[in-house]
């Protein structure tokens, strides 16, 4: 696996070069969680820009090495493709995140899960790791894989038994985040079965990634997230903004998300953005408006991730 993969363009991009050829431990797999978390952003803007990708995991570590993010099967695809040059036991997971506005949680495959084990300490002492780069305002660091109530910096999660996933996990979020939760299966996973649903987030006129441009990153004390022009950052200091002119957009996904594009992607992208981010807003006023006519003035104003 470590002659597939750049691991050190990937722990450069992480700025923890220190870590080439390191001993596996609890403290140095929360470092590269953590780090690549506040470093390597949660996007996909590459679909907005005509540019299909794929899930192999060495193109995403490609991709992030080059100063790009992705999505869960990116993110985790290629995390997992690190780990395990450097000797962790990783295995990847079919997963199913429930939005805010999902009935019930499934196993969709429309998430990819990782968990690292053979690591004891005092927090997890079956050495069982919950490792999931891919939620968006997800996870800062990796969880033990624990049955109860984990705090991370602003944010309380949930572990438990997953009640559609026999012998799998339920993670619970926090309420105050962008989707209600997931769930996975126990059993290993190829990436193969998660490229039927790649094709679909990626290409269907439904698919929220299709419908909305979007950027996200954790960091100790919350997360910010792009959704079309909308600016939101949730835990400390909450604040909400509109990036109505396309120097504040790229402005943010260069300072905040670390997504740098050159002119000509500049050129392509703000008015796709734009203009859907205008339809979506038409959308919610109209809705909001249905909602106030039969006496409801409590429509839910978040997109979801």
């Amino acid at each position: 696996m470590s002659a597939e993969i750049d691991v050190t363009g990937y722990l450069a991009r992480l700025g923890l070069p220190e870590l080439a050829g390191h001993e596996p431990s609890v403290p140095a797999l929360c470092a590269l969680h953590r780090t690549h978390a506040e470093r390597v952003p949660y996007e996909c803007l590459e679909i907005h820009l005509d540019r299909p990708t794929t899930i192999c995991p060495a193109d995403s570590v490609r991709r992030i090495v080059s100063g790009r993010g992705g999505y869960c099967y990116h993110l985790n695809g290629a995390f997992s493709a690190l780990l395990r040059a450097l000797g962790y036991r990783v295995t990847r997971h079919v997963g199913g995140v429930q939005g805010n506005d999902a009935p019930a949680p499934e196993i969709t495959a429309n998430h990819l899960v990782l968990t690292v084990s053979g690591l004891p300490s005092d927090e997890s002492p079956d050495g069982d790791w919950l490792v999931d780069l891919g939620m968006g305002d997800g996870l800062h660091g990796p969880l033990p894989l624990v049955e109860g109530v984990h705090q991370s910096g602003p944010f309380r999660y949930g572990l438990r038994a997953s009640e559609v996933a026999p012998g799998g996990w339920r993670f619970d979020h926090d309420p105050s985040a962008g989707f209600r939760g997931m769930d996975f299966r126990a059993e290993p996973a190829r990436m193969s079965e998660f490229q039927e649903r790649h094709v679909e987030l990626s290409t269907s006129p439904d698919s929220g990634f299709v419908q909305v441009a979007m950027a996200a990153r954790r960091d100790a004390t919350g997360a910010d997230v792009l959704r079309g022009l909308t600016l939101t950052r949730i835990g400390a200091d909450p604040a909400r903004s509109e990036l109505s002119d396309p120097k504040a957009y790229f402005d943010a996904l260069a300072d905040i998300f670390g997504i740098v594009l050159s002119p000509e992607d500049r050129a392509v992208l703000f008015p796709r953005v734009a203009g859907a981010h205008e339809r979506w807003m038409r959308a919610q006023a109209g809705a909001r408006a249905e909602t106030e006519a039969v006496g409801r003035p409590d429509l839910p104003m978040r997109m979801n991730l």
